[in-house]
Order: structure tokens, then C-alpha cells, then sequence
């Protein structure tokens, strides 16, 4: 415990490096990509909270019984599965064609 925080209060100690005339010194680009990131952020939020505001309380129906079979998947596998067959018992080749 008493070697971290030696180790600690060395680093905070040390004078800092790479101090050139540069230093600390950032452009007004920086400060428009931050605000431009800000205001899209912002922009964002406040549309889903309008999306999220236009959804019911629930998503329950008060009258679940004609879809209730398909939701236990004990739905017709005809209606699922009824796809029209394309191709007819020709096979595919791999890389279409």
C-alpha cells in the first residue's frame, strides 16, 4: 500500500514533459468539432424521446386469442413455410450464376 502511493505521489510530483511553445494551445476547429458533436448528440436525444413518447404504455393485447397459436408455435407449417419454389429441382451453382 505505502509503495503505490509513493509510486503516486512521485508521478503527480514530476514536472511535465514535452512543454514547448505549442503547449496547451488548441485551435477554434477543436472547439467547432466538440460543439458540433454536442449539438448532434443533442439532436438525437431529444428525436428518439419524441419516437419513444409515440409508443404504448404496453405492448399486451387485450384480445390475444387469434394470434395465440402462432405465439405457443403451434401454427400451421403450411402458412409458414410457403414459399414458392423458384428453381424447380435445379441445383445452384456456388458464386450464383
Amino acid at each position: 500500500m505505502i509503495d503505490t502511493l509513493t509510486a503516486v505521489v512521485t508521478l503527480l510530483a514530476d514536472e511535465p514533459r514535452n512543454t514547448g511553445p505549442e503547449f496547451g494551445k488548441a485551435t477554434p476547429l477543436g472547439l467547432l468539432v466538440t460543439v458540433a458533436l454536442l449539438v448532434g448528440t443533442f439532436a438525437l436525444v431529444w428525436s428518439m424521446n419524441r419516437h419513444l413518447r409515440k409508443l404504448p404504455e404496453s405492448f399486451d393485447r387485450e384480445h390475444p386469442e387469434p394470434d395465440q397459436a402462432a405465439d405457443e408455435g403451434t401454427a400451421d407449417g403450411d402458412a409458414v413455410n410457403s414459399t414458392p419454389d423458384d428453381h424447380q429441382g435445379q441445383s445452384r451453382e456456388p458464386g450464383g450464376g
